[in-house]
């Protein structure tokens, strides 16, 4: 297992005898829901949920909880994007302490339920704030629980991210994004031989090609409203040329030289929810410091150039209504806002 990816989000896993990169998925798979038939019900202020701006999986938890307005049901706490392998840590808070759970390591919330956690300790998790218990790490049902049980505390207009009449074609798609594209930048960044990568780096631009062509005559990835497989997408995307292409070795072509994606992702960036949670600054620093195997140096890239993410996109003459019959989040809370100097979006 390396160490560099051991901890954090869920990147953790180990090399497999090909050099191929292998995810563990061996997440708290206990599920808060409205009838809590895991013994955790839902219940405004009883949770919190913990995230990391660095990191795409915890962003899809940011993402959705804004869109459906439940930052006044749960609290969110942000980890640092530095970390060593123990564990992610509160390093932006004063003290370097969780001001709701009082604590500087999220491990301790690990050990809390389970002493001497054996596993990842990976961000979003949510945590039980009364016990300091954490309840979930499952980052793919956590967004989806987010959307279905929640439902009760949503923002009058929140967006539905799971229609019920195209689960099954999100589901699919979904599949397919985390197989080929989320997870596979990974296999990409951290694969230790010279035919895993390439078989990695092949399957990446296979699908984001296959994105491409679908998504040249439709607006939204399912349906024509923003759904859970474009939050699912976007954080990829959104990290693509300041970490992926460079850092993990994804450089056939830039997001910025992939139209249809550009186009895309950028409709999306400049919708209320999306790129106003993402920093920048954060992303590069977790990839080019925390993963030492790869960029032993830990130096941060100063580019690329952030002023292309606010530039016309185009994509209204495709149609769609990105809220359906909802409307847009209202701005961020000022605790929750992005650093200006991290965006371009100030």
């Amino acid at each position: 297992m390396h160490a560099d990816h051991a901890a954090g989000s869920p990147e953790r896993g180990a090399d497999d005898a090909s050099g191929a990169y292998v995810r563990d998925s061996a997440y708290l798979t206990d599920r808060i829901t409205t009838d809590g038939r895991d013994g955790w019900p839902v219940e405004p202020g009883r949770y919190r949920l913990i995230a990391a701006r660095a990191c795409p999986w915890a962003n899809r938890a940011i993402i959705v909880r804004r869109l459906l307005g439940l930052e006044d049901a749960i609290s969110m706490g942000l980890a640092g994007p530095i970390h060593p392998e123990r564990s992610w840590r509160f390093h932006l808070d004063p003290g370097n302490v969780d001001p709701v759970l009082g604590i500087e390591w999220l491990r301790d919330a690990y050990d809390a339920r389970f002493p001497d956690y054996p596993k990842g300790v990976t961000v979003p998790a949510v945590v039980e704030v009364a016990s300091g218990k954490v309840v979930t790490n499952d980052f793919a049902q956590i967004t989806l629980d987010l959307s279905t049980e929640w439902t009760a505390h949503h923002r009058e207009g929140a967006p539905d991210l799971f229609p019920e009449a195209h689960r099954d074609e999100i589901d699919d798609v979904m599949e397919l994004v985390y197989r080929d594209v989320n997870n596979t930048v990974y296999e990409a960044g951290f694969a230790t031989s010279q035919a895993a990568y390439e078989r990695a780096y092949q399957r990446l631009f296979d699908r984001l090609d296959w994105l491409s062509d679908r998504l040249a005559t439709r607006r939204f990835i399912v349906g024509d409203t923003i759904t859970e497989a474009d939050v699912r997408l976007f954080t990829t995307l959104a990290r693509f040329d300041a970490v992926y292409h460079g850092h993990f070795k994804c450089n056939r072509k830039k997001l910025t030289e992939l139209p249809v994606l550009w186009a895309y992702a950028r409709d999306l960036f400049q919708t209320p929810g999306f790129g106003d949670t993402i920093d920048f600054v954060q992303i590069k620093q977790h990839y080019y410091v925390v993963h030492t195997s790869v960029n032993p140096t830990r130096v941060v890239p100063a580019g690329p150039d952030l002023s292309g993410w606010l530039t016309p996109h185009g994509r209204e003459d495709l149609g769609g209504r990105p809220f359906g019959d909802g409307t847009p989040p209202g701005p961020p809370a000022p605790e929750e806002r992005v650093d200006p100097a991290h965006t371009p979006m100030a």
